[in-house]
Formats: C-alpha cells, sequence, structure tokens
C-alpha cells in the first residue's frame, strides 16, 4: 500500500452509568488527531467532530444550566 496512510483505528468510550454490554444507547466518545469525536452508540456512522476545548465550554454551560430553555 505504498503511498496510502493507514488511519489507526478509534478506541470509543462511554459512561459507565450507560451499563453493561453493547445493548445500552449512549453517546460515546473517541480521540483522534486532537480533536473528538461524538456518536450515538445505536447510529455509529453519524458522528460530530470538536475540538477539547469547545468540548469543554459545552459540558461546563450544561451543567451550570445555561441549555436548560432549549428543552421547553
Amino acid at each position: 500500500m505504498k503511498g496510502r496512510i493507514m488511519e489507526k483505528p478509534m478506541t470509543w468510550r462511554k459512561s459507565s452509568f450507560s451499563g453493561p454490554g453493547e445493548t445500552n444507547d449512549c453517546v460515546e466518545l473517541a480521540a483522534a488527531g486532537g480533536e473528538i469525536r461524538i456518536r450515538e452508540s445505536d447510529t455509529p456512522a453519524d458522528t460530530l467532530t470538536t475540538t477539547p476545548g469547545r468540548l469543554g465550554t459545552f459540558i461546563r454551560a450544561a451543567k451550570a444550566g445555561a441549555l436548560d430553555h432549549l428543552g421547553r
């Protein structure tokens, strides 16, 4: 495979709160090339890509309740 770069498979992680086994649908994260990939375990082909800083900002905002109005 001269001239082709082989991509290393990503290691997807899910929360320990999801429970054991593969049947528990949850959000999964993987780090790749300085970015964070996010997917829903029941639709793994659909992924979002962000940076660690932006993901941290989102998590802090969600914890602070800044996004609560979106569900209303």
